[in-house]
C-alpha cells in the first residue's frame, strides 16, 4: 500500500509545488519550520484543499482537483496523531481508544484492541481519565486511538514536539514498533534530525516548498547536498549489529567489517541498530592517527566536498561502515588538501553518540 501526493498551493510567499510517494513504514516530511510540512499533512487529511492536487492511497482517490473528487475527512479512513494527545477529558482511556473505531463504523475486534493495548503498554491506564496521565501516556493513548480507527493511513504532525527529552525517549520505541508492525503508510512530520534518523524508512526532504530529495533514510541523510534544517544538524545514518557489551560500560557494534564503540545501549547481541553520527562530531585526518583518546577511527575516501557561504564545509567520506559526514572548516579542507577520491580517516568520539542518536 502506497500514499501518492502531488499538489500546488500558494501560501503567502511560499509556493508549494511537490510530488512524492510514501510506502508502508514511516515516511518523514523533513524540513525547517515554514517549509509546508503541516500544510501537506492537513491537505492529505482533507482539512485543506490545494489549488491543484491529487492524493491517492493505493487505488483509492482521496482528492483529485481535476475531476472534482474530494472526500471529506471522516470518509478518508485516516488516523491522526497530534502534537498533544487531544483526548476527550470526560472519557476514560478505554473509551477514548474505542471512539475512533466507533466513528469509523468499524466492527469491534477485541483481539485487535488487546494487541494495540499491549504494543503501547497502556493496559494499566484503561480506566483512568486524561487529566491523570503524563504527557507521554497521553501520546501513547493518542497513537492507540489512531490505530483503532481502522485507518488506511496514519498522519503524525510533530507528535513529540510538546514533550520534554525524557518523555520523547519514552515514546520513540513505540513509534519504532509502529513502523515495524503496522502494514500501512505513516506520514510523519519532523524538523528533528535525530528523530528522522531513528524512525524514518523513507525521507522526503523539503526546501522552500519543493522536494529537495526523497528516498531511503540512509541515502537521504547521508547526502551532503541535502541539509533541509541546515549544516549544523547534518549527520549520516548507519545500520549496525550489536556484538557485545564490555565491562567498562561500552557497547561494541559491527558494520561492514568495522567495529564501533558506543556508550552502552539496551540491546541484546545480534540486535540490529540504527546509529546517527552527527557531522559536527567527526574529525578528519589524512594519516591514520595515533595517540588519540577517540576510539572510533574509520578509513575511507572522500566522496564529495560541499562548501558553504560561511567558513564551513561538509565532507562525505565513504567508509566500510557506510557514508559518514564531517563538518569542518574550509581552511581545514585546504590544509589537508582534501580531494574527491583521496584517502582520509574519519574520527568519531565514542561519547559523541548520544542516546537519542541510537534506535532500532
Amino acid at each position: 500500500m502506497t500514499l501518492s501526493v502531488s499538489m500546488k498551493q500558494q501560501l503567502g510567499h511560499l509556493a508549494l509545488d511537490l510530488a512524492f510517494e510514501a510506502p508502508v513504514g514511516i515516511t518523514v516530511l523533513f524540513g525547517r519550520s515554514g517549509s509546508g510540512k503541516t500544510t501537506i499533512v492537513n491537505t492529505v487529511a482533507g482539512l485543506l484543499t490545494p489549488e491543484t492536487g491529487r492524493i491517492c492511497v493505493q487505488d483509492r482517490v482521496l482528492l483529485d482537483t481535476k475531476s472534482g473528487e474530494n472526500l471529506p475527512p471522516h470518509k478518508r479512513r485516516l488516523g491522526y496523531i497530534f502534537q498533544e494527545g487531544r483526548l476527550f477529558p470526560h472519557l476514560n482511556v478505554r473509551q477514548n481508544l474505542t471512539y475512533g473505531r466507533w466513528m469509523a463504523k468499524a466492527p469491534a475486534d477485541r483481539s485487535e484492541f488487546d494487541r494495540i493495548v499491549e504494543m503501547l503498554g497502556i493496559g494499566e491506564l484503561l480506566e483512568r481519565r486524561p487529566a491523570t496521565l503524563s504527557g507521554g501516556e497521553k501520546q501513547r493513548v493518542g497513537i492507540g486511538r489512531a490505530l483503532l480507527a481502522n485507518p488506511s493511513l496514519i498522519l503524525a504532525d510533530e507528535p513529540l514536539a510538546s514533550l520534554d527529552e525524557e518523555r520523547k525517549q519514552e515514546i520513540l520505541p513505540f513509534f519504532e514498533r509502529l513502523r515495524d508492525e503496522v502494514s500501512i503508510p505513516i506520514l510523519y512530520v519532523s524538523h528533528s534530525a535525530a528523530e528522522v534518523a531513528r524512525l524514518a524508512t523513507t525521507v522526503v526532504a523539503l526546501d522552500n516548498g519543493k522536494v529537495a530529495r526523497q528516498g531511503p533514510a540512509v541515502e537521504v541523510l547521508g547526502d551532503p547536498m541535502v541539509t533541509p534544517t541546515g549544516a549544523r544538524a547534518a549527520g549520516a545514518l548507519i545500520e549496525a549489529v550489536v556484538v557485545m557489551h564490555h565491562a567498562d560500560g561500552l557497547t561494541e557494534l559491527e558494520v561492514g567489517g568495522v567495529r564501533l564503540l558506543l556508550p552502552r545501549v539496551s540491546a541484546e547481541p545480534g540486535s540490529r541498530l540504527r546509529v546517527r553520527i552527527p557531522a559536527q562530531e567527526v574529525i578528519l585526518s589524512r594519516q591514520a592517527p595515533t595517540g588519540l583518546s577517540a576510539l572510533n577511527i574509520l578509513p575511507g575516501t572522500v566522496e564529495t566536498i560541499r562548501g558553504g557561504d560561511g567558513p564551513g564545509a561538509l565532507v562525505s567520506v565513504k567508509t566500510p561502515a557506510g557514508s559518514i559526514l564531517a563538518r569542518v572548516t574550509r581552511r581545514s579542507t585546504a590544509a589537508l588538501n582534501l580531494q574527491v577520491g583521496g584517502t582520509v580517516h574519519a574520527i568519531v568520539k565514542t561519547l559523541a553518540i548520544a542516546p537519542e542518536d541510537v534506535g532500532r
